[in-house]
């Protein structure tokens, strides 16, 4: 018999974790470089594999103070030689590429949700929420400079996705109710209204970001890795493997 999408509501998930490999993710960083910094130090002290890999779950600008060297941190990184790391689109990656695309249009959208942070760290100053078309067209034309075309190519060629074994790592969630691979674009990094609601019914651990959560959870088929860096001044990673789940955390109090 196929699995029945749809009719999980009494479905009680307990699938163990069968990684094809040990990984590690990277909750949302949101701007804290020096989080970041710390927390890709904690990892690389704890891996006794040197070839594990690392993935980040996007949303790496906005409401930080530090978006610019957030991305070319994990820029240089995730493209030199030999990398493990491997950075996913955000919802927040994505409303900046669309202001890039259409500044009129996506502005509001992006600058009222963090997007006035980011250009103040690219040196973009005196930004409002508010602005002219022209003014808006000149901070567009500025922070396209300001990236570089080696930088913007990348962030348009983020996967939303990232699989090994029965485990998927998106950024937002995942409709509970179709395959992985018949996933949305949209819903992979906005969300789903019942990923919190409903278990999955194909044994398919999904690690997420985006909806903040006051420690790494682990229940359910969910394994959420986004502890508020940008608010609580914690970063946290999730190492995953098939014995289990544990922690590691950057945080400004240590």
């Amino acid at each position: 018999m196929g699995l029945r999408f749809g009719q999980n509501e009494d479905v009680i998930f307990q699938a163990p974790f069968l990684p094809d490999t040990p990984f590690y993710v990277i909750g949302d960083v949101h701007g804290c470089d020096h989080l970041l910094a710390d927390l890709l130090n904690r990892i690389s002290d704890d891996a006794p594999d040197t070839t594990a890999p690392i993935i980040c779950v996007g949303d790496y600008i906005d409401r930080g103070e530090d978006s610019a060297a957030v991305l070319r941190r994990l820029h240089r990184i995730s493209t030199a030689q030999d990398s493990t790391l491997l950075c996913l689109i955000g919802n927040h990656e994505e409303m900046m590429l669309d202001f890039l695309d259409d500044p009129e249009r996506h502005a509001s959208l992006w600058l009222r949700n963090g997007g006035m942070q980011t250009l103040a760290s690219f040196q973009i100053n005196g930004v409002r929420q508010i602005m002219s078309g022209r003014q808006l067209r000149t901070a567009c034309a500025q922070l396209d400079a300001a990236l570089g075309p080696e930088l913007i190519t990348w962030l348009r060629s983020l996967p939303n996705m990232w699989s090994t074994g029965n485990i998927t790592v998106v950024h937002a969630g995942a409709d509970p109710n179709r395959r992985i691979d018949q996933q949305s674009h949209e819903v992979l990094t906005w969300g789903h209204a019942d990923f919190f609601k409903a278990p999955r019914v194909d044994g398919q651990w999904i690690v997420y970001g985006h909806t903040i959560v006051p420690q790494v959870v682990c229940a359910n088929g969910r394994i959420g890795v986004d502890t508020g860096a940008f608010a609580t001044g914690r970063l946290s990673a999730a190492s995953i493997s098939a014995t289990g789940v544990s922690v590691l955390t950057a945080s400004l109090d240590r």
